[in-house]
């Protein structure tokens, strides 16, 4: 970078700053975050005009409709989770994503089960999102990870995800913790643990540098689920076997607790 620019970068208003960066494509935001300190402060308010544009512009307004995002509240949160959604290819032939991005619909198709995964894979920190599965579970609504080797697409009704050594997921119908084709116990270990209401919030954290899978529901952490996780590249992922059931799938970033 020429030696005068380096010089002014610091010194160039924020209304300067917010017309030169609304011109600019994601990938310029961040490195334009890494030019100074001023800057890097101005791209860190997640709220401002800059952050907004990308986000109206990107995200679609369908999302904007409900209190999907409500859990992300900043423009550089909900534009974030945006890129982390349901992949459109990446998911069962049963199952499309609805026009918001974020919520996939499962096609009334008998003996199926149908799964999607998330658009980007975590192998490093901690990540959270939550899961909100809204119509009847039916036998099988298993939440969790899996690698792009997972199937997700069987015949039946089968605890898809799960059922093989790329797959780890809690089903909510019978509170089981399923990989590899084995159930791992009750899930969370408490006595008569209450079962999955249609409508109640389903965090899932991955904990990449501690190997562990944990869950939370309506904001109360159950506990870890599974430990000792391979060194893979992990995607959020669900199945499910009722027909017109919908589930959504917001990116929160790391877990609040660190």
């Amino acid at each position: 970078m020429d030696d005068d620019l380096i010089e002014y970068a610091p010194n160039i208003p924020d209304n300067v700053l917010e017309l030169i960066f609304s011109y600019l494509k994601l990938q310029d935001l961040r490195n334009c975050a890494l030019v100074c300190k001023s800057w890097n402060r101005f791209l860190c308010d997640e709220n401002n005009e800059v952050w907004r544009a990308q986000c109206l512009q990107k995200v679609p307004a369908e999302a904007f409709k409900n209190d999907l995002l409500s859990v992300v509240p900043t423009y550089k949160a909900k534009l974030r989770a945006f890129y982390h959604a349901w992949n459109p290819f990446d998911c069962s032939r049963h199952v499309y994503i609805k026009p918001n991005g974020f919520t996939l619909h499962r096609n009334p198709v008998a003996q199926s089960t149908d799964g999607s995964r998330g658009k980007i894979g975590f192998k490093h920190g901690r990540h959270a999102w939550e899961v909100r599965w809204e119509g009847p579970l039916g036998t099988v609504a298993v939440v969790g990870i899996a690698t792009k080797d997972a199937a997700i697409q069987c015949h039946g009704y089968y605890a898809l995800l799960g059922a093989d050594d790329q797959s780890w997921g809690w089903n909510l119908v019978d509170n089981l913790l399923l990989h590899n084709g084995d159930a791992h116990g009750i899930y969370p270990l408490l006595n008569n643990a209450p079962k999955y209401k249609v409508g109640e919030r389903i965090r899932v954290i991955l904990d990449c540098d501690d190997n562990t899978l944990s869950f939370e529901k309506n904001y109360e952490f159950l506990g870890v689920a599974f430990t000792d996780l391979p060194d893979k590249l992990f995607y959020p992922t669900v199945a499910a076997v009722y027909g017109n059931t919908e589930i959504s799938m917001v990116y929160l970033g790391p877990p609040l607790d660190g």
